[in-house]
């Protein structure tokens, strides 16, 4: 007889992160408890309102900054933003965006059309080898 499996768990930073969220900003119990996996997609399927309030107001982490602001997390550190922001930090900086975001924007929307360019002539390589 075998023993009984236990549940798999995430630990706080590593549930933060795939919730998209800044760590430091949730609940003191989120930051201290390991979840289960039942927990957690209970979490995505109906979060509570600290869950909901942080994603729509933040402090929001690095990787949904720079998503928010169309720029790679490279673009930020060269942009000099290390510390998390809010959302009304992002509007601001969108509305009257700085010389150094508008460039990163602009090498990232360069980087998208090469990979796109890349994946089509690829595509058009596989269909003329078929």
């Amino acid at each position: 007889m075998t023993p009984a499996k236990t549940p798999q768990t995430l630990k706080p930073a590593t549930a933060a992160k795939k919730l998209g969220i800044y760590l430091p900003a949730a609940p003191q119990e989120f930051q201290e408890t390991d979840l289960t996996r039942a927990e957690f997609d209970e979490l995505q399927q109906s979060p509570p309102e600290w869950l909901a309030e942080l994603r729509r107001t933040g402090p929001h982490p690095r990787p949904v900054v720079a998503q928010k602001l169309g720029i790679s997390n490279g673009g930020l550190a060269r942009g000099g933003l290390t510390d998390p922001l809010t959302t009304e930090q992002i509007t601001a900086l969108l509305q009257d965006p700085p010389a150094w975001l508008v460039a990163e924007r602009s090498t990232q929307a360069a980087v998208r059309a090469e990979a796109a360019r890349v994946k089509e002539r690829d595509a058009a390589r596989k269909a003329s080898d078929a």
